[in-house]
């Protein structure tokens, strides 16, 4: 099998339009292929929101690491981790590098904020931008840590987040590619691609620009195809859709005191088996496991009950302190 660096490379200079779509656990990771997608978005937002907690770092990185490994595991197609900021500074950043590569993560993305950051589409009072040099010198890092020559490490720059134009998030671009940034991911929160669109207009260097189209959806992928856009991130999509879904049947088999409503609409237990690959472990118990005819029993009898004697008494104790234990 092809690795995985090495598949996440081709899709970024595959020269078409490629999509990946979020997954957040080892589920939804083998959901996401199974539905057809040639990668998976480990998105910040939906990592920590599944865990309970707010997207501004309250999980930490090993607690990322972790689920995000699970995900791996539970796939075949690469993994491109939304590593926020990086969790810290350059040093951060390049154990962040060694511990993915360990764990088959073929590609990172870094944010040009600061740490802890704060959500793209939350108050832009909160967000404050890195400095460029800085943040070039923790891609220089990454590119310096990695063993695979197919690892990826992928530059976002929100610039346009913050209100600051064309001219800011192109400067950020070449000062990041020319650090060794295998791809550029230039982030918009307008509902229209205008700010996408001019800065793919500007941008003549050979290296790929991924988009996140969440508030801009309605703009066919054709559109981001002329523009010459290599990837496009579907963000967050099967987190809302699972998080309605149950909220839904939440609310059905609380007020109606019963399952029978929600039975129809649900998947059988069967299939959760079938995405757990249970078959599997049924076939390898085959193989490995003893056959066993029967339970083995042993009548009890009173020689298989130690003495009394046997048992310690207060004087056999060892002392401490003058005191037995």
């Amino acid at each position: 099998m092809t690795h995985k660096t090495t598949q996440f490379k081709r899709l970024l200079h595959s020269g078409k339009l490629e999509f990946l779509m979020e997954a957040h656990n080892g589920l939804t990771a083998k959901l996401v292929e199974e539905a057809g997608f040639k990668g998976i978005w480990a998105s910040g937002l939906t990592l920590s929101a599944a865990m309970g907690v707010r997207d501004s770092n309250e999980a930490s990185w090993t607690q990322v690491l972790e689920v995000v490994e699970l995900m791996s595991d539970a796939s075949s197609i690469p993994i491109l981790l939304d590593a926020d900021t990086g969790y810290g500074n350059f040093n951060n950043v390049r154990r962040l590098v060694r511990k993915l590569e360990q764990r088959n993560i073929p590609a990172m993305c870094i944010e040009d904020k600061v740490f802890p950051k704060t959500n793209s589409f939350l108050n832009e009072k909160h967000q404050l931008l890195a400095d460029t040099e800085e943040f070039a010198g923790k891609i220089k890092a990454a590119k310096d840590t990695q063993q695979d020559g197919d690892f990826c490490v992928v530059a976002r720059i929100e610039a346009f987040i913050l209100g600051l134009g064309l001219n800011e998030a192109l400067e950020r671009a070449h000062a990041y590619s020319s650090a060794g940034a295998d791809a550029i991911l230039v982030h918009s929160k307008l509902s229209s691609p205008d700010q996408i669109l001019a800065f793919m207009n500007q941008w003549k260097e050979n290296c790929p620009v991924v988009i996140v189209p969440t508030t801009y959806y309605q703009t066919p992928a054709e559109v981001f195809d002329r523009a010459g856009v290599s990837i496009v991130i579907w963000a967050n999509h099967l987190l809302r859709a699972s998080t309605a879904a149950m909220q839904s049947v939440a609310s059905i088999i609380y007020q109606t005191g019963s399952v029978a409503a929600v039975h129809e609409h649900i998947v059988p237990v069967k299939e959760i088996f079938r995405l757990q690959n249970a078959a599997e472990l049924e076939a390898a118990e085959l193989r490995y496991l003893p056959v066993r005819t029967g339970i083995l029993s042993r009548s009890a009898s009173s020689s298989s009950k130690p003495e009394v004697s046997s048992y310690p008494i207060s004087g056999d104790l060892i002392p401490l302190n003058s005191r037995p234990l």
